[in-house]
């Protein structure tokens, strides 16, 4: 009976289920349309909350940053005590390790979802390695600087280098890309796949030619966040790269990212305006990262 009453449920149809859900709730003490009206106001005051917070934080930084936002700020070499004139070199060192940190980390997570979304057979082994990368890409980035600087600085002699922080965030930075580039494998019809097939091609042309050019948007999209995600650190590029002011040329050149340098300054309070130039300069470049994105996002829809 138990078996015959299972089959009879999978054979319903999506809008007899939902009607039969619906018949079988229970009857709550207030009609449905005032709790409709009711869950819709708690839903638009908690939107509301997250855009005045959103809002409140970008103005204030803003309103303490924009007055000392100048070309001689941006383009300007720190001097004293590295707390006076420009931040120059922390911006070329940011855009350097976070370049570096792409190059190495963009190959690794797409061949690796490559591999989990159109080759690998799908099982425990699999699902293991899904649930490493998500609890990869929660593990705190004060941990992983420290791992950072054990591995790369430590064991493997890279000492403080733009590579060693450009490992550490490749790290950060790899399971953010790697299952969005899996999820986005995942979501290009399987029709087209057959079709291919159907046409002789092989697996790899399938993959190469059709797939990935298919889903090349959200891919891009998985790596942009990645980058805006490598960007914001601190932690990581702390124990990683060092404090040096000056313009970072090799890999193995140390060097100071802005968030290091917006750290310092509002830590030590010595110049709390140029920190607030900062902070205003790292958010629009972490903004333009994410409006990049969703671009993106959009145009692959």
């Amino acid at each position: 009976m138990a078996q015959d009453a299972s089959t009879s449920t999978e054979q319903l149809s999506s809008s007899q289920r939902i009607k039969r859900a619906l018949s079988h709730g229970k009857q709550g003490r207030i009609s449905k349309n005032t709790s409709n009206k009711v869950m819709l106001g708690v839903f638009r005051l908690a939107a509301a909350i997250t855009t005045l917070v959103l809002v409140a934080i970008i103005a204030y930084v803003v309103v303490n940053g924009l007055p000392h936002i100048s070309l001689d700020f941006i383009f300007g070499w720190p001097h004293g005590v590295n707390a006076e004139g420009g931040i120059w070199p922390t911006i070329v060192s940011t855009i350097y390790v976070t370049a570096l940190a792409m190059l190495i980390c963009t190959p690794i997570a797409v061949l690796a979802a490559v591999y989990l979304a159109e080759y690998a057979k799908q099982g425990r082994l699999v699902n293991t390695i899904r649930y490493a990368a998500d609890t990869l890409a929660s593990v705190p980035s004060i941990v992983m600087g420290l791992f950072g600087y054990a591995l790369f600085v430590e064991a493997m002699g890279l000492g403080l280098s733009m590579l060693s922080a450009a490992l550490a965030l490749a790290l950060l930075m790899l399971p953010i890309v790697m299952r969005t580039t899996e999820e986005a494998i995942r979501s290009v019809p399987r029709y087209i796949r057959w079709g291919a097939y159907g046409l002789g091609a092989t697996k790899w042309q399938v993959v190469s030619k059709i797939v990935l050019p298919s889903a090349f948007g959200r891919i891009a999209t998985g790596i942009v966040l990645g980058i805006g995600r490598a960007i914001g650190e601190t932690a990581v590029v702390l124990y990683t790269m060092g404090q040096a002011i000056n313009m970072p040329v090799t890999p193995l050149d140390s060097g100071r990212p802005m968030t290091v340098h917006l750290y310092l300054l509002a830590n030590d309070g010595i110049n709390m305006n140029a920190a607030y130039g900062t902070a205003l300069l790292l958010m629009v470049i972490i903004l333009a990262f994410n409006l990049f994105a969703r671009h993106l996002s959009r145009k692959s829809k």
